[in-house]
């Protein structure tokens, strides 16, 4: 089965399989496929921590942070003091209330309910039909996304009230750290005519595309593998004075050069390639039984002619 692609066999979403497609095949013989590509980018010591090492570039950091997804609600809720630990119990029971390694975590505060059952209703409190006030205890807690549905299925099985009041709230997740693209500085400022030379070398190729000037020293070094002329706004608000990247579009190389920066494209792939032997050492030591092969005939679609 031929591997020679420019991105990976499944990159956006697959709609409909057609005979001779690699996935196609790859289904019929039983192989499995996983493409992590931007995943790789991000993870720690990925593509782009490889482009810093090649560099040799310290304190780094993500150029741009991720958007961590939301993964837990707040749910509060408001009981009668005497079924307070039996609600409670059924709402830690479906799943509501972890915090690490916490367990049946909750704030719980005292106050007063007001409830006016119109005609047909029952309730637990007080009479149909007039204003009624009740002590609740208000109990607050989080529940993962997951585990939302059930939550709520059991928080009303469990509790006194026909229609008991609940609020969810998402939570904004915690920024984790991790994002798209590095940026980091040079032990020692370093003529900026080195750094071809160290990317060619380290990348095993022959030519760059460079705009702006390489005169002068520089302290400061973004990095994106692939195509990241987006985060170009990033590189210069962090003040880097070098920027490579895979492919950046004409408009943006000049808009770089004009503000000083120097900026050095690979080719798209070609800033990422490297990356895969440094994945395939971490494999083989994580899964010292399993063979793991670099493909030979995988190169950039472009070449210099």
């Amino acid at each position: 089965m031929p591997l020679s692609r420019t991105t990976p066999p499944i990159f956006d979403a697959i709609k409909r399989l057609t005979a001779g497609s690699l996935v196609f095949d790859a289904i019929r013989r039983g192989v499995a496929i996983y493409s992590p590509h931007t995943a790789l980018d991000v993870a720690d010591g990925g593509t782009n921590d490889v482009l810093c090492d090649i560099l040799g570039l310290e304190d780094r950091s993500p150029l741009r942070l991720a958007e961590t997804k939301a993964s837990q609600y707040k749910l509060v809720t408001f009981v009668p003091e005497e079924h307070l630990e039996r609600v409670s119990r059924a709402l830690f029971d479906a799943g509501a209330g972890r915090i690490g390694n916490y367990t049946a975590c909750s704030f719980r505060s005292n106050g007063t309910g007001t409830f006016f059952g119109e005609e047909g209703t029952n309730p637990a409190v007080g009479q149909s039909g007039r204003l009624e006030q009740a002590s609740e205890i208000r109990i607050e807690t989080v529940v993962p996304i997951a585990r939302v549905t059930q939550v709520v299925r059991d928080l009303k099985q469990s509790h006194p009230y026909e229609e008991p009041a609940f609020d969810l709230q998402q939570l904004a997740a915690t920024p984790e750290g991790i994002g798209i693209g590095r940026i980091g500085s040079f032990a020692q400022p370093i003529e900026r005519r080195e750094l071809p030379d160290r990317l060619k070398q380290g990348l095993a190729i022959d030519h760059l595309l460079i705009a702006g000037s390489l005169e002068g020293k520089v302290s400061r070094a973004a990095v994106c593998a692939g195509a990241c002329g987006d985060l170009l706004n990033d590189a210069l608000a962090q003040k880097a004075d070098v920027y490579v990247t895979g492919e950046m579009r004409h408009h943006d190389a000049l808009r770089a050069a004009a503000a000083g920066m120097t900026v050095i494209c690979t080719l798209h792939s070609n800033s990422e390639r490297v990356a895969l032997g440094r994945l395939r050492e971490r494999l083989i030591q994580a899964l010292p039984g399993l063979e793991f092969h670099l493909s030979k005939v995988d190169r950039d679609p472009f070449v210099i002619g």
